[in-house]
């Protein structure tokens, strides 16, 4: 994955040619056309050899390696034919060999030859240029021992060489050996050790050879080497000797045709002062090598390219701290994603991995575009992607656990809704049975009695009662507990039956008497200081007296029969129950006219809001009784015109408070009993 991100970029930026210090003199198609089938004889070898020095390049290097003498030579030739007369094995015996031919050229040319590295001993003598080794940590002086570094670079146990004849004529021999990395030659090592002994590569050595150098030299640092010298070039190197190559696009400029280099049709430009590679490019005689670029080259041009990466200096580099570097990133950037994906929404989180990639990818090509410098965005891009799915797929995992707990959490809430709505259905119930009926007075024909009661909740803190106390006497309650709810409710119940308990044991007592023990009742057990609101009255059904007493509450309507005329009920106040213990409460009395209507309300009523939040207020109350008069409504129809006003009033609002109403029409007649 890495190598192919580093081939990606290669793919994207391929280097400029800025300069062509190498020339490739190619035995290709168009040469074996002209002068006959591979292999030459090396008399034109030596020919080639000759008309190239003539133009007096910097270096020649032969990329041919030649293990076994010419077939072609004379005295090979005399050896396998028994038929000729004396005097052709005479003109024969007396020609030089192919390969002396050779030698000579290559003697006079200064040539490089090459060596191949072998896995196993070959038992071939091995030349090689002195190499002085410097441990730039230490402070000594170079020498040629063995260092730790020695030990990184690319070992071979033995080495091909071309025949010794050949192998001895030459000025240097330069190795041609590279192991390309899942077939693709990416790295070239530029130092190499055959059976212990430092041998340079092909590139190195002709620029030894071209700068006169006697040596070369190995720069190491502890266990690393840093470079290889030649004279006062120094060519840096990665921890093993080897260096990243960086390749241009195939160019026809580098190369030449060897018929036309022996024909003279090159110009003296492309051979004079260059760095002159001779090898075989024809068509099934060589192999042709795969590069980054995704184009196969021959091995004269890749050796080409890397002598132009020598020259000028653009040699692709990956430093040592690179592996810390790209970790550091994978971990900073990681932690960004594992705080990110759990927070936010996937699409968000995904933008972010997307933005982290992007990130490393982007400096990647940034660092190799500008100092080229070797970076993996490739491997570091897809551990995000993984990490990136394996955090989405926890984070889908828990979500989908918590979907489930909240799903189980919402069935038990929906369990327990339902089974406190059933105790509050209950409650309200039992509530409403507690609350005397209508049809209790029926068949009084002196009175016209109803009353509701509409919670805020599923149960109130509003009440009312009213019950005979005996055959000529009415008792009727409305309260109003202060708050609302479950609660309220409770007081309600408990209020209702302590007054109720205290009338019954005393029902000839004065009404603020009742009202006075009552509020000692209430109180002894309220330890949240709860306090009701009451309106209390006894109705002399014979006579219409009434005597009354307000703990509180709102004061009462009086609707006139005559005159359609309307008046509050005023005196024997007091406060709450339950808000001033020990208070004596006064009673208060008025005589009801036949037909007259008695209205009693809570403050639900009057401070029901709509959704401009105004209340409804007295002025509608009294508007309402008024006209229900004018029609001479039953005491239901006062009930039911009043609550039906109000919630339509208060429509599309919740419900702030407990309305109750209660409804009297003492008729003045004598009963029928």
């Amino acid at each position: 994955m890495r190598d192919a991100w580093f081939d990606a970029c290669q793919t994207l930026a391929p280097r400029l040619v800025e300069s062509m210090p190498a020339t490739v003199v190619e035995i290709d198609e168009k040469s074996l056309a002209a002068l006959g089938q591979w292999p030459w004889p090396r008399t034109l070898l030596a020919r080639l050899v000759d008309t190239i020095a003539q133009e007096q390049p910097a270096a020649i290097g032969v990329d041919i390696l030649m293990p076994e003498a010419d077939a072609l030579s004379p005295e090979r030739l005399l050896a396998r034919t028994t038929h000729l007369d004396a005097s052709a094995v005479s003109a024969l015996r007396g020609l030089p060999s192919n390969d002396t031919e050779l030698a000579r050229a290559l003697a006079t040319a200064r040539a490089v030859v090459v060596v191949a590295g072998s896995d196993a001993p070959t038992g071939m003598p091995l030349r090689a240029p002195t190499f002085s080794v410097r441990d730039m940590n230490a402070a000594s002086t170079p020498s040629t021992s063995a260092t730790p570094a020695l030990r990184r670079l690319v070992r071979y146990a033995g080495v091909q060489t071309s025949i010794d004849e050949l192998d001895r004529a030459a000025a240097g021999r330069g190795l041609v050996s590279v192991e390309p990395a899942g077939g693709v030659i990416r790295r070239i090592p530029l130092v190499a050790s055959i059976d212990g002994t430092l041998v340079p590569a092909l590139a190195i050595e002709m620029l030894r050879v071209a700068l006169h150098a006697p040596s070369l030299r190995l720069r190491v640092a502890g266990s690393d080497v840093q470079g290889v010298a030649i004279g006062e070039l120094v060519v840096p190197t990665e921890d093993d000797g080897a260096v990243h190559v960086y390749y241009s696009p195939r160019n026809a400029g580098r190369m030449v045709s060897a018929v036309d280099v022996l024909e003279g049709r090159v110009d003296r430009d492309r051979l004079q002062q260059k760095l002159v590679l001779i090898g075989v490019t024809g068509l099934g005689l060589v192999e042709y090598h795969n590069t980054p670029l995704g184009v196969r080259m021959p091995g004269g041009e890749i050796h080409a390219q890397l002598l132009e990466n020598l020259y000028d200096q653009t040699l692709l580099h990956r430093p040592s701290w690179a592996p810390a570097l790209e970790a550091i990133a994978l971990l900073v950037l990681g932690a960004v994603l594992i705080l990110a994906t759990p927070r936010w929404k996937p699409h968000f989180a995904a933008l972010v991995a997307l933005g982290c990639i992007g990130l490393a990818v982007a400096c990647a090509l940034l660092a190799f575009r500008s100092q080229r410098l070797l970076f993996d965005a490739a491997t570091p891009s897809a551990s995000l992607l993984l990490l990136f799915g394996v955090l989405l797929l926890l984070t889908l995992a828990d979500a989908t656990l918590q979907k489930r707990s909240l799903e189980r959490l919402v069935q038990v809430q929906r369990e327990q809704g339902a089974r406190i709505a059933g105790e509050l259905e209950a409650a309200r119930q039992i509530q409403t049975a507690t609350l005397p009926r209508d049809d209790l007075l029926r068949d009084d024909r002196r009175i016209d009695l109803a009353a509701t009661m509409l919670p805020a909740r599923e149960v109130g803190g509003d009440l009312y009662d009213f019950f005979r106390l005996d055959e000529r006497r009415l008792f009727f309650l409305v309260g109003d507990v202060a708050g609302k709810g479950l609660s309220a409710s409770i007081f309600m119940a408990v209020s209702k039956a302590l007054y109720k308990s205290t009338l019954l044991r005393a029902p000839h007592a004065n009404i603020g008497e009742l009202m006075s023990a009552a509020n000692a009742e209430v109180s002894r057990d309220n330890p949240h200081m709860l306090f009701v609101t009451a309106f209390a009255g006894i109705l002399d059904l014979e006579t219409g007296a009434l005597d009354y007493c307000n703990a509180g509450h709102e004061n009462p309507y009086r609707v006139h029969a005559v005159g359609n005329t309307l008046e509050r009920i005023e005196g024997g106040d007091g406060p709450p129950l339950c808000a001033v213990a020990d208070f004596a409460y006064p009673a208060g009395r008025c005589h009801l006219r036949p037909e007259e209507l008695l209205c009693v309300l809570s403050d639900g009523v009057t401070e029901a809001q709509d959704v401009g939040r105004d209340f409804y207020g007295s002025a509608r109350v009294q508007r309402i009784l008024l006209d229900c008069s004018g029609r001479a409504l039953s005491a239901r129809g006062v009930v039911e015109a009043l609550r039906t006003d109000v919630q339509a009033f208060a429509a599309g609002t919740e419900q702030a408070d407990d309305v109750t109403i209660l409804a009297l029409r003492w008729h003045g007649i004598a009963p029928t009993w």
